[in-house]
């Protein structure tokens, strides 16, 4: 190869240690990149699947890898030019090379780095992914591989235990892990010990030897390499630990051996692969090598550490590995002293005088290392061993292994097997839950932040199964407190480098400013609690900081004003920061906490906030008006009562005072700021053995049969279920029951109308299909027999509710698909109901009917709503309120129901005000019926008189006029003039009886009458205990706890209230969970245990999940925590890949049908309500359009496409500049505003948007501001009719390779879709393959049609426009169009006697500010008032308070 063309190879490349930055551009994908031009050569330009050439693979592709070191930029221009799935698989045969291999798996190791779908491509050829699957496992054992190889090897096998959810994958993975591996033991006896534990293991062992022994040479081969894979791993990674000589093979040995120790904790931190991995590991004394090896014991190798103290963490997991029972404390303890027994009896047997002190000692003397040391060292080397020989430990290793075995190692095997170690909730105990800067520096932060895919990082994953509930909730509580702590550190940084210290100490003076950040003078500490019981630590720790706020703007003053209590503040000691000398642009991480301005930082907790007079702020009323300028206010604060402990000990011992340096105070924004209450929850469910309900278990956790958890298999299932309003009419249940036979009930007619019960056959629970001799495999598809089921239908004539309108039952109107039926019926059976809700297919109204049937037919029960965002709460609580719900028993917690759209307050304090309203207007109807009985005395006064007038007139009255008109004699007429509430009802609608009625419908609506009179007594009854109770807490928590029956709250509302609502003994039944999708799982989780168990188990009856993974996922900020441990996972994703039986709800009635065919691919059978065909908005034309949707290409504008002013914040001008004037063009037609929503990919474009739209548009009546500006991740959940989205990106695609974002972005429109973005960057695109293909088949130039009006056109979608059309070449043309359009439309109102005058402003974009919106709060004079509007008086600065 010519230099020239190797130049062209590597000038695209680059380290490692910049990958992230390294992405490959337009240009490099394009251009004369030497891999772009192999690709087009070889594979993007072929019609058919080319053959691979073995040279083309060695020499254009692994060479010229090889000469950049497998730099990771080139890896991932190969895999953007779809190297995997146009090449190298579709030509993949069993006779391919070993490079053909290896470049597979590392096709497949970037794919798995860019979170993308790494096992899908396979699918279609099982036999041919075994043969490469085993090949790759051959070479990751072969010595002749280098070890960087062997290291992505190693990454590619850790890929794949990862993913046991694909059938594909578990086949190979599992033989690897199964009990053959136990071959491996040092001795049967061993072996024997083992299955004397578990007996059942016995069988396992002798079939897998018996397969063994039946089985050909190929067969036993095959057997052998499967059992042997694992240990030859082992005992290579301990030569590494133990033989690495030179710098080069150090580095590389280190690579590898961190990856094996990632590997090695995956394997221990599932329970399918601990089982008989964990025994192996064991056996061969592993972590006590790993110990004593000079890896380890060198200090530079702080992750390699880190992996080993994870590896210790999982090893020791208290556990039974064979059934997956957590140990209780008692059971962990007693295991650990049979250990010490072992150990003494043992000893004694064979050393009687040299460890008889050994025998005589207390446990507590032999689980401490350094006094077990001591006993033994009375032992020579040679009695060391034999010692560890009759412990049953591993004596010898290959003669051929560079383990050290020493009499260090041997005591340390000896102290491993008996020392006494913390649990992991002894350790999760003494974690902190505030930071303090020395945490958030600590280099394991930072390795997290630099994270970039190319090394392991030492925190737990989330992954498919968890070993127990304990396990999952330490994994939750360690991954969510890093993350929150990365929010914490950005949110400081960002301060500081606002505030500009410059100076030390006293000196530090600030030059900038921050509306989230006050300087001040040191904290004052007033108060100081003893401490409590059992603590060491103070009480609490109360301190004063006044904040001068005579320069804020009223707004920021505001913010800092309404801080409430519990909120956490940020005490900071900054100073100036020296001169850092740079080195290449870089600074080494470790010390980026000691070099930054940030001192010192501690916490606190606001307690309340004062006047400057020392007043309470929140008991002030301000009259109307502009509030008076304010100089100062005072805080007092809880101060973190742990840390200043141990900071007064330092101060004790001769060290600085830290809390006389703070110099800043720092707050940050709400929804941001809740981690300390939700770190609390997390921390004290692990700490106290919560279970899952015991149905839903083993579900939860991974194991045994995914359909478990569902009606179908459990005992308690429904037989019958009333519907009541479900089905619309007798078609509508025989249109919901595909395949079922419908028998009406034997005195029914062949069909009448709603209300339905549907009785089910009395079958025995479905029971887990019979077995095969072979394990089913989730990936085998089981053939369904046909089964007819017939439904008994019955009918009931709904009780008359009473004469006013008011009485009458609201009901449901939504003619459900058979699909949500089968959703509504599985929601309001027991179990667990995962539905699939796809864009637009009635997910809240499925849910909301599931509330309704419950709340009905299990009057007794109490339902929790729970949902990621407060909008979507609202949206399901006003669906709920439009139903036969009554109010009163109906709650939303939280500060979200102040969107709420509805007349009635349905807060705590506002149910109780409300209960209290209707308390009154019921006493004034009981003093109604009091006249209508001629009554004397005051029964309306309280509920205690109206219930007395209840039982002493209303009642007897009733049941005496009731008895008597049961008798055939009475006339219809003397029914009626016996009826003793004529005078009460003479303001219901009349006739009350309407004449020419039967007997029977008179009697009725007597019945409907006297109805109405109980619900009166009844409502009175609930209002009752708001009369005795006087404390408005009191009353909420009785509302609460006892009356409320529908309880709706966010996901992160429940997190942060958790232990306050169980303490109070808060009770639900039902969990139903909107947006499951979109939460976290330990935010999945919270919910379900809102309430304490009972009898050792969650009394929960069914748990709900609505929600799409197939849309966004939950947002981490944090890429480590995002991709490597998988924090993005949601509950509801993970039953998905587990198998869990989902409901998929197939139609869609949001968009026109030609719209959804750019995300229908992404489900499975999604069609189309007729609504979409039939009604007029969705058949006619967009006015103004020739396409319903279009991908229009915007060139670069100015000479610019996309730019990034600041990291992260990114902005493309042109795409800016044409959302605008889509947006001006189209109210120039007279869209209406509210219809239209501009959104975007990216947070920096968004406010560039509302930059040009504040510019051109916002003062302007002509054209106003669209309903939102949003990015696309905001969204979700949302619609409009018509969107326009800017994609943004100009040189490479970024995240929006994620299909899922995709998936959000294409499916907010219902009407009208018009796409700008760069046609070069997304059409070569794999992932997004089947979603552009749509895009471009039309024009990628906006065409415009001239003459139409919105609101006038008749013009349908699709139909051929005769003359009139208008094609925009870019930019600058659509931006004339719209200004000529402007001008005339002007001088069309001018002339017809509109305004005089409307501009629309020519605005130069250079002046448009390239900044967000936070950068826009944080300009001066947004946050800070003029000095010269500043008193006089102000200018002393803040007092020094008193102590």
């Amino acid at each position: 190869m010519d230099a020239g063309t190797r130049n062209g190879a590597t000038t695209a490349q680059s380290s490692d240690s910049s990958a992230l930055h390294a992405r490959p551009t337009v240009a490099d994908l394009h251009g004369g990149n030497h891999f772009a031009q192999v690709a087009r050569k070889n594979w993007l330009t072929a019609k058919k699947a080319p053959k691979v050439r073995a040279e083309v693979v060695k020499t254009e592709l692994w060479d010229e890898l090889a000469a950049v070191d497998f730099a990771y930029s080139s890896l991932l221009a190969l895999e953007n030019l779809q190297l995997l799935e146009r090449y190298l698989w579709p030509g993949f045969a069993e006779d391919a090379s070993n490079y053909h291999h290896l470049l597979l798996a590392l096709m497949v190791n970037v794919k798995r780095r860019e979170n993308l779908p790494s096992w899908e491509l396979f699918t279609g050829k099982p036999a041919e992914f075994s043969d490469f699957f085993r090949r790759i496992l051959s070479m990751t054992v072969d010595p002749s591989q280098p070890v960087k190889i062997r290291t992505q090897l190693i990454s590619f096998v850790i890929g794949a235990f990862q993913s046991l959810d694909s059938g594909l994958v578990r086949k190979e993975c599992a033989p690897l892990v199964a009990i053959s591996i136990w071959q491996n033991l040092h001795s049967d006896g061993i072996r024997d010990q083992l299955f004397e534990k578990t007996p059942m293991l016995r069988k396992a062992w002798r079939a897998a030897s018996k397969r063994f022994d039946a089985g050909d040479e190929v067969l036993q081969a095959r057997l052998r390499f499967e059992r042997s894979w694992l240990y030859t791993l082992l005992l290579d990674f301990l030569d590494r630990l133990y033989n690495s000589k030179t710098r080069e093979e150090i580095r590389d040995n280190l690579s590898y051996c961190e990856r094996f120790m990632e590997l090695l904790t995956d394997l221990q931190s599932q329970l399918p692969t601990r089982r008989y991995v964990n025994s192996l590991l064991r056996d061969l004394n592993m972590l006590t090598a790993i110990r004593l090896s000079p890896t380890y014991a060198d200090e530079d190798n702080g992750l390699f550490r880190d992996l080993f103290n994870l590896l210790s963490h999982f090893t020791y997991f208290p556990i039974e590995d064979q059934t997956g029972k957590q140990l209780s404390k008692l059971e962990y303890d007693q295991e650990h002293y049979a250990s010490l027994a072992k150990l003494q009896r043992t000893g004694y047997a064979a050393f009687e005088e040299k460890l008889q002190l050994l025998a005589l000692s207390h446990y507590g003397s032999i689980g401490n290392r350094e006094e077990l040391d001591g006993h033994l060292r009375v032992l020579d080397d040679s009695e060391v061993v034999q010692l560890c020989s009759l412990m049953n430990l591993r004596t010898e290793y290959p003669q051929s292994s560079f383990l050290v075995q020493d009499r260090a190692f041997f005591i340390e095997a000896l102290v491993a097997v008996v020392e006494q170690r913390p649990t992991f909730k002894d350790a999760i105990r003494d974690l902190p839950v505030l930071p303090t800067e020395q945490i958030l520096y600590e280099p394991t932060f930072l390795r997290n932040e630099a994270y970039d895919g190319s090394k392991p990082l030492a925190i737990p994953k989330l992954n498919l199964q968890y070993l127990t509930m304990g396990d999952f909730l330490w994994r939750s509580f360690i991954l969510y407190r890093a993350e929150s702590f990365y929010g914490i550190r950005k949110d400081m940084e960002d301060v500081v480098k606002r505030v500009q210290p410059r100076g030390k100490g006293i000196n530090t003076k600030f030059g900038g400013f921050s509306r989230m950040s006050l300087p001040i003078s040191r904290p004052a500490i007033v108060d100081v609690a003893p401490s409590e019981v059992g603590e060491e630590h103070p009480a609490h720790v109360r301190a004063e900081v006044i904040l001068d706020v005579s320069r804020l703007q009223y707004p920021v003053r505001r913010e800092w004003e309404q801080l409430r209590p519990g909120d956490v503040v940020f005490l900071l000691a900054v100073e100036g920061q020296d001169d850092v000398p740079m080195r290449n642009g870089h600074i080494d991480e470790q010390k980026a906490g000691d070099q930054s301005s940030l001192h010192k930082l501690r916490c606190a907790e606001v307690v309340q906030v004062l006047d400057d007079n020392g007043r309470p702020l929140r008991q002030q009323a301000h009259a109307d008006g502009a509030p008076p300028r304010a100089r100062q206010r005072r805080l007092l604060l809880n101060i973190d009562a742990a840390q200043y402990r141990e900071d007064m000990d330092r101060v004790t011992q001769g060290r600085p005072d830290i809390y006389e340096h703070i110099n800043l105070i720092v707050r940050r924004r709400g929804r941001e700021n809740n981690f300390l209450p939700i770190l609390d929850s997390i921390k004290r469910l692990t700490l106290s053995d919560i279970p899952a309900p015991s149905w839903l278990q083993e579900v939860f956790l991974g194991y045994g049969d995914p359909a478990s958890a569902t009606y179908k298999r459990l005992s308690n299932r429904l037989h019958s279920i009333d519907y009541r309003d479900t089905f619309l009419d007798w078609q509508h249940l025989i249109e919901s029951l595909p395949g079922r036979s419908i028998e009406p009930h034997e005195d029914a007619q062949a069909s009448f109308g709603p209300p339905y019960i549907l009785s089910f056959p009395a079958t025995e629970p479905d029971s887990v299909p019979v077995r095969p001799s072979k394990k089913r495999r989730r990936d085998q598809v089981e053939v369904a027999q046909p089964v007819h089921e017939s439904v008994h239908v019955s009918t009931y004539k709904p009780p008359n509710t009473g004469p006013y309108p008011a009485d009458a039952p609201k009901l449901n109107m939504v003619r459900f698909t058979p699909a949500q039926i089968d959703a509504i019926t599985s929601g309001t059976q027991p179990g667990l109901t995962v539905v699939v809700g796809p864009p637009g297919t009635g997910k809240t109204d499925v849910a909301t009917q599931i509330i309704s049937n419950i709340y009905h037919n299990f009057p007794d029960q109490r339902t929790l709503l729970v949902a990621h965002s407060n909008q979507a709460l609202n949206q399901l609580f006003q669906k709920i309120v439009a139903l036969d719900i009554d109010e009163r028993h109906l709650l939303r917690l939280g500060h979200g129901e102040e969107e709420l759209e509805t007349e009635a307050s349905y807060s705590k304090h506002g149910r109780v005000e409300s209960f209290l309203e209707r308390g009154a207007y019921y006493l004034a109807e009981v003093d109604r019926l009091a006249k209508n009985f001629g009554a004397p005395g005051a029964h309306g006064s309280t509920c205690e008189t109206a219930d007395y007038f209840n039982l002493v007139y209303v009642k007897p009255a009733w049941t005496k006029y009731w008895d008597t008109i049961q008798s055939p004699e009475l006339t219809v007429d003397q029914i009626l003039d016996q009826f003793p509430f004529k005078q009460y009802f003479s303001n219901a609608p009349q006739p009350l009886f309407p004449q020419n009625s039967s007997r029977e419908e008179i009697l009725d609506l007597i019945q409907g009458c006297y109805h109405h009179v109980k619900k009166i007594f009844a409502e009175l009854e609930d209002i009752r205990p708001f009369e005795i109770l006087r404390n408005p807490r009191d009353k909420a928590n009785y509302l609460l706890i006892k009356e409320a029956r529908i309880i709706a709250m966010t996901s992160t509302h429940a997190a942060m209230r958790r232990q306050e609502i169980a303490s109070l003994g808060f009770h639900y039944d039902n969990v139903i969970m909107e947006e499951a999708a979109q939460i976290t799982e330990i935010e999945n989780f919270i919910p379900l245990a809102l309430q304490n168990p009972q009898n050792n188990e969650l009394p929960l009856q069914r748990i709900v999940l609505v929600g799409d993974h197939l849309q966004n996922s939950p947002i981490i900020q944090n890429l480590a925590f995002r991709q490597y441990a998988n924090l993005e996972q949601s509950l509801f994703l993970r039953l998905v890949r587990l198998g869990v039986p989902t409901i998929m709800l197939d139609q869609q009635g949001r968009a026109r049908p030609s719209i959804a065919e750019l995300y229908k691919w992404r489900y499975s059978n999604l069609g189309n309500l007729p609504s979409v065909s039939t009604q007029p908005e969705f058949v006619t034309a967009n006015p103004g359009f020739r396409h319903e949707y279009q991908f229009i290409n915007v060139p670069d504008y100015k000479g610019k496409g996309e730019m990034e002013p600041t990291s992260h914040f990114i902005q493309n001008l042109g795409e800016a500049e044409y959302a605008v004037a889509l947006f001006m063009y189209m109210r120039l037609l007279g869209y209406p505003a509210s219809k239209i929503s501009i959104l975007t990919t990216y947070a920096g474009q968004r406010a560039l948007i509302k930059d040009v739209l504040g510019h051109r548009c916002k003062n302007n009546r002509l054209f106003g501001l669209p309903r939102i500006v949003a990015t696309v991740d905001k969204y979700q959940g949302e619609q409009n009719d018509y969107i326009i989205l800017s994609l943004v990106r100009t040189r490479s695609i970024g995240y929006l390779r994620d299909i899922r974002r995709l998936t959000v972005a294409l499916s907010r429109a219902r009407l009208g879709l018009y796409i700008l973005g760069r046609r070069s960057v997304f059409e070569s695109c794999f992932e997004l393959k089947p979603a552009f293909d749509v895009l471009l088949s039309k024009s990628d130039s906006l065409t415009l049609v001239t003459g139409e009006m919105y609101g006038e056109t008749t013009r349908g979608v699709g139909q051929e426009v005769e003359d009139g059309e208008a094609v925009m070449e870019g930019v600058e043309h659509l931006g004339k169009y719209v200004f000529e359009m402007t001008k005339a439309k002007v001088e069309a109102l001018r002339n017809g006697g509109g305004p005089s005058k409307v501009v629309v402003e020519d605005v130069d974009m250079a002046e448009v500010a390239v900044d967000g919106d936070e950068d826009a709060a944080e300009r001066e004079e947004n946050v800070l008032v003029p000095e010269e509007e500043v008193d006089e008086g102000d200018d002393e600065g803040p007092e020094e308070p008193v102590v």
